[in-house]
């Protein structure tokens, strides 16, 4: 990677539950993103419990200041969450609502930022259901969701604790989105 700076690509998802299958795959993202030259950070489980985003109250408490300040800092994201019911969960989708604090910035929104993202569920529905609303919500919110996107059925695909996965092309497909994102990050700094 070739750039005047360091770039910086910031990991948001996971679940409550401290190293579940989504974190997993995150960190694996991530990994692929550090190959490419960035530098990487992870916001996941306790660090996203935030309160209900309300934009009527200006306040923000310690952790939702710290999330938006990683947001606007990154030159990229990697939102991974997992599927529960066919959908985003709660926790991923109330942290993605305080971009709307980044509304009057310089760059808006998650704009001019590349978004890899990827959803991991127990079957293919949720997997690909939860991919495609992550997809839509990053175009909302002005993001550059990559070219390649991660669906990924967790009764057929473990992750494990050494940074791997029983599937390797999942593992092939999720640090391709790592440097898709570091890549376009790049380009959008040089």
């Amino acid at each position: 990677m070739t750039s005047a700076r360091t770039i910086n690509v910031l990991g948001i998802g996971g679940s409550l539950r401290e190293g579940s299958q989504s974190e997993r795959a995150l960190q694996i993202a991530l990994d692929g993103a550090a190959e490419a030259g960035a530098r990487t950070r992870l916001i996941t489980g306790p660090e996203l419990v935030l309160p209900f985003y309300d934009a009527g109250v200006p306040e923000r408490d310690e952790r939702a200041t710290r999330l938006i300040e990683a947001i606007r800092a990154a030159d990229g994201l990697i939102v991974v969450s997992p599927g529960y019911h066919g959908a985003l969960s709660g926790l991923v989708k109330n942290a993605l609502d305080y971009v709307e604090d980044l509304r009057e910035d310089r760059r808006p929104y998650l704009d001019g930022r590349a978004v890899g993202l990827a959803a991991v569920a127990y079957g293919w529905q949720a997997a690909v259901t939860t991919l495609e609303q992550l997809r839509t919500i990053t175009h909302a919110l002005r993001g550059w969701a990559t070219p390649l996107g991660g669906s990924i059925n967790s009764a057929e695909t473990k992750f494990d604790e050494a940074g791997g996965a029983s599937d390797e092309k999942s593992v092939r497909t999720l640090r391709l989105i790592g440097r898709q994102v570091a890549e376009f990050a790049v380009t959008r700094t040089a």
